[in-house]
């Protein structure tokens, strides 16, 4: 009886391995609305843009190929309207999360998968970049973008090993003053640094003063390059810290150390440069305080 059984079930795996020859199964997503501008960053990096019906105008400041063609471009995730989202029949949205419950439960009705973002780590980024990319049927080209970004960053603590290991506080917000994610808080380590603070919090000046860095970096999201470094030494009364003092006061172009992407990798270029520039070059994106004015230096010498 059971010889039987195993034959018959022989005969049926054989029947329908054949039946499958001819069939095909195609569960990729085609059309795509980004509202996170990582998974924009990540599906170029994967040679994918041509997924995109829709994406923020976030998504175009880092990719500006998406402005072309006749894509959707919405103003943000947040004030995006859920039928202008609906009305580009995607069949995966990607957003950051926490997002608009109302929205997701509109988008679902329409039909649409919906991927929500929340990375803490570098090993969640490297998930998220493997996830988006087997949605898209390009698992092998995702896998090896993180081979790569594992490589680099790898590269970069190799060369480092063995130095000082100079305290850094880096925000990503100035009002109120809030520390870098967690992610930032591992590239700084990589980098050759000891990041002070807790990742992700909410701390304030004094706090700030009495840890005493070696290393301020300032990548405020939205603002680019622009920070102000010196007012915000003076208005904090950060000029007596190590850093201000030895004017090791930077700004790190936002994207490059806050869009848990590929772009990560030129904020590490920054922040080993920032830490160790007997070691690595000066980069693109990075600005240094230029000194701690008369003002500033009376001040400190009281």
């Amino acid at each position: 009886m059971v010889v039987e059984k195993l034959k018959c079930c022989k005969k049926l795996r054989s029947h329908f391995s054949h039946k499958m020859n001819f069939m095909v199964f195609d569960h990729t997503c085609r059309r795509i609305a980004c509202l996170q501008p990582s998974a924009t960053v990540i599906l170029a990096a994967i040679g994918e843009l041509d997924r995109i019906a829709a994406c923020t105008r976030y998504c175009a400041d880092l990719v500006p190929e998406v402005k072309s063609g006749s894509r959707t471009i919405l103003a943000d995730s947040w004030t995006a309207e859920t039928a202008e989202i609906v009305a580009v029949r995607p069949d995966l949205v990607i957003a950051a999360v926490p997002y608009q419950e109302k929205a997701i439960a509109e988008i679902l009705k329409a039909g649409a998968r919906f991927l929500g973002l929340a990375p803490k780590t570098l090993a969640d980024i490297y998930g998220d970049i493997v996830t988006i990319a087997g949605a898209v049927g390009a698992l092998n080209r995702g896998e090896e973008l993180v081979r790569n970004m594992q490589r680099r960053i790898e590269e970069v603590r190799e060369r480092v090993e063995g130095t000082a290991r100079p305290r850094v506080f880096c925000e990503e917000w100035g009002k109120p003053i809030i520390a870098s994610q967690p992610w930032v808080q591992e590239l700084v380590e990589m980098a050759g640094g000891e990041f002070v603070g807790i990742p992700g919090k909410q701390t304030s000046a004094d706090e700030v003063v009495r840890q005493d860095p070696g290393v301020i970096i300032a990548a405020w999201c939205g603002a680019g390059e622009q920070v102000p470094l010196e007012k915000i030494v003076a208005d904090r009364g950060w000029e007596e810290t190590s850093a201000a003092l030895a004017s090791k006061v930077f700004c790190i172009r936002d994207d490059f150390l806050n869009t848990p992407a590929p772009t990560l990798l030129h904020g590490l270029d920054a922040l080993a440069y920032a830490i160790h520039p007997e070691l690595f070059p000066s980069t693109k994106g990075i600005r240094q305080i230029t000194a701690v004015s008369a003002t500033d230096a009376e001040k400190a010498s009281r």
